[in-house]
């Protein structure tokens, strides 16, 4: 019987007009069955519900895969201001579910908080994808647009994270509880699919296709946003086909008042005579219910685990960030495939679906064939393991990769290369001040030394002297230099007189592993060079030597010069990311205007894959952490809490991307001490919840109070179970 029936009975009922005066009623029409699926017992509308969650999924991560990078490029923010920053949006996105759940269960209901929240989504996106394109005003703008669309894109997608899985369960009848078990787990299939192929296309996006002469993030970014909009779009779709439950009150907010209440009251009466209560939240009784109390108690019992556990989520959640960061260093050619630094995120979620199956279904089994007792304390444990034992990979990958880099020079010390750009060949001997020969070195034209090398000075700020030999001349050249310094001494001649000038290198030639240029201007005019959209160097003529720009990788085949009147091209092949590059512009009579290419900081030769071991391990960990914690912790607390338990455990991911937040600012840290620091420190807190653990006596099943059917144990259960899976949900 509808609500409309109900109603109009109970009117009948106490009507104080007889029965016989009721006029008679047409029989109601038999209340048709909603659509299912090729005669299934699944309704049709959760096909829209699931290709909704593909579409959204594919837009967070899509989005989010290639954020860092975006922060670190385009806003040019600092390693450590887009490391901030990063999690700063991730924290937000696991602490607005708590918004989002009050909104649906006190006052829209599911479908209207998915709809009203999805169009916020919408709106961030294209405010996002706006600030992501360069002609679009200054960077100060782009800043404000990003960080608008950031807000609303977490806002949004934190909002609708409880309610889409839970709707979703709600189109099931009750005698179907099997089909709805199985709908979790396409649902499931669906996050990871979309977090698949989103992680795997939007760094192509970004990183294959040029806008504006440099990387696409304004398509990295729009495309995400216009899944979105198929996502609400289709959701839309359904709606004739939905049940849409009213709100039912949020326990959240029950919970919360009662631990107040509790709190306050134990206060007030801290002096009196009265007498004491077993239970500190006793002294809610006076308010509430007792199952309620008692249903309390058991949730507090599991949120005291939970104290620890924002710390792995710390760990984790640097994939996006740090990891991204380290992967810009490293090369990413794997000879049939060129691997860009955000698509490393790619292997979380494939490794997920590998391991879920293989710990279910292997690892797990064998042990306990073994005698071996795998209590769910001890997996979790072991997941933290395995998370510090990725971070302490992680590194050692960032101490090979500061190995390749250049050193720094000493307050008294500097590295000096020579480039020989004269029609022959040069001896050049740097002579000491007792005439002795300090550095010796026969150049060909066009011919850089192998290596810098490196000198010691007397004093802070000291003159060197050098004999060149060219032809038949003998030349001695005097430049002054400072320590802490790299300089590059450029020699020219015509045959007939030979010169040299000394050149300071940029101490930081690369920008966070940004490819790095430079010209030295040959011809006798002054030649102006566009690099990009943004992106110009003047070079001044007769040797003159231009400032570093930082580039984009890639291929460069034909950059536009002008020289006076005169337009031009030079092709400067392929540039790599993280490496520094030297230009020499010359005219050749045959062969026209050239660049003549000399590499002076080589890229890192360190492959990408050897990322490969850490992630494993650290997604092994997840696997073992979130998969188990909150399936133990779902076990242990009342069915009427299953909702809360599921917004505390978002709650410890917000509050562990808070921790990368502070250490990223406050550490002051070289990376590879950071990864130690992050270590050592997950090594302590499993340690503690270890110690917790021991302690901690579990509760069977049936000694829970609250489990009653009148708690909708399937729809939550099932949702809680769905989020053990992956926290990505």
């Amino acid at each position: 019987m509808n609500t409309f029936q109900k109603k109009n009975s109970k009117e009948t009922l106490f009507s104080p007009v007889s029965m016989e005066e009721v006029p008679p009623r047409p029989p109601s029409p038999p209340q048709k069955s909603p659509p299912k699926i090729c005669g299934t017992n699944y309704p049709l509308s959760i096909a829209f519900i699931v290709v909704n969650e593909f579409c959204e999924r594919f837009s967070y991560y899509g989005m989010k895969a290639v954020l860092t990078l975006y922060f670190l490029y385009f806003l040019h923010w600092n390693e450590d201001t887009s490391t901030s920053v990063y999690h700063a949006f991730s924290s937000l996105c696991y602490f607005t579910p708590i918004l989002g759940a009050a909104i649906a269960d006190s006052w829209l209901g599911k479908f209207k908080t998915i709809i009203y929240l999805s169009l916020v989504y919408v709106l961030g996106h294209v405010i996002k994808s706006l600030g992501a394109i360069p002609i679009l005003g200054e960077q100060t703008l782009h800043r404000v647009l990003a960080v608008i669309g950031l807000s609303l894109i977490a806002l949004g997608t934190g909002g609708i994270k409880p309610c889409v899985a839970a709707f979703g369960g709600d189109q099931f009848e009750e005698k179907h509880a099997e089909e709805r078990t199985r709908y979790f787990s396409v649902f499931y299939l669906s996050i990871n699919a979309g977090s698949l192929i989103s992680t795997f296309i939007t760094p192509m996006l970004r990183g294959d296709i040029q806008c504006f002469g440099e990387d696409c993030y304004a398509l990295a970014f729009g495309v995400p946003g216009l899944l979105m909009v198929i996502a609400l779009v289709v959701f839309t779709m359904g709606s004739k086909m939905y049940k849409k439950p009213p709100p039912e009150g949020n326990i959240v907010s029950q919970v919360v008042k009662c631990i107040w209440f509790a709190v306050s009251n134990r206060f007030k009466n801290r002096s009196g005579n009265i007498p004491k209560r077993q239970h500190w939240l006793d002294w809610a009784a006076e308010k509430y219910s007792k199952q309620l109390i008692m249903d309390v108690k058991a949730l507090t019992r599991v949120l005291f685990l939970y104290i620890p556990l924002p710390m792995f989520w710390a760990l984790l959640d640097q994939q996006g960030s740090r990891w991204t960061l380290q992967a810009t260093k490293m090369d990413g050619n794997l000879g049939f495939f060129t691997l860009q630094p955000d698509q490393m995120q790619v292997l979380n979620p494939l490794l997920v679906l590998v391991f879920i199956p293989m710990f279910d279904l292997g690892i797990y089994r064998l042990v306990s064939k073994c005698g071996i007792k795998f209590s769910s304390i001890r997996k979790m444990a072991i997941g933290m393991i395995l998370a510090c034992l990725a971070f302490a990979v992680a590194a050692v990958v960032e101490i090979k990769i500061d190995g390749m880099v250049p050193p720094e020079a000493g307050p008294q010390e500097v590295f000096l290369q020579v480039l020989n750009l004269a029609d022959g060949d040069v001896k050049m001997t740097m002579v000491g001040n007792n005439n002795s020969s300090l550095l010796d070195q026969s150049l060909r034209s066009f011919q850089k030394t192998p290596h810098y090398s490196k000198l010691h000075l007397n004093t802070k700020i000291q003159d060197l002297h050098f004999h060149l030999k060219y032809h038949n001349l003998s030349i001695y050249a005097e430049h002054s230099v400072e320590g802490k310094n790299w300089y590059t001494l450029i020699l020219h001649g015509n045959g007939k007189n030979i010169s040299s000038m000394m050149v300071k290198d940029a101490e930081n030639k690369t920008t966070s592993g940004m490819t790095a240029v430079r010209f030295v201007n040959t011809l006798h005019k002054d030649v102006h060079i566009f690099l990009g959209e943004d992106t110009t160097l003047d070079v001044p003529e007769a040797y003159g030597v231009s400032a570093y720009r930082t580039v984009e990788k890639g291929e460069y085949p034909a950059v536009h010069c002008r020289m006076e009147n005169k337009d031009f091209y030079l092709n400067l092949g392929r540039l790599n990311i993280g490496a520094t590059y030297l230009f020499v512009i010359t005219n050749d009579t045959e062969q026209g205007f050239k660049a003549w290419k000399m590499e002076e900081v080589t890229v890192s030769k360190m492959s990408i894959a050897w990322q490969l071991p850490q992630y494993a391990l650290v997604t092994a960990g997840e696997v073992m952490f979130s998969v188990t914690g909150l399936e133990f912790s779902y076990a242990q607390a009342p069915s009427s809490m299953k909702s809360v338990l599921q917004a505390a455990w978002l709650l410890t991911v917000a509050f562990g991307n808070i921790i990368v937040l502070i250490v990223a600012q406050f550490s002051g840290l070289v990376q590879w001490a950071e990864f130690i620091l992050f270590s050592c420190l997950l090594l302590v807190v499993c340690l503690i919840f270890s110690i917790m653990g021991y302690y901690y006596v579990p509760v069977k099943p049936e000694d829970i109070q609250g489990l009653e059917a009148k708690q909708i144990p399937h729809i939550q259960g099932n949702m809680i179970n769905l989020e053990t899976k992956k926290t990505k949900l």
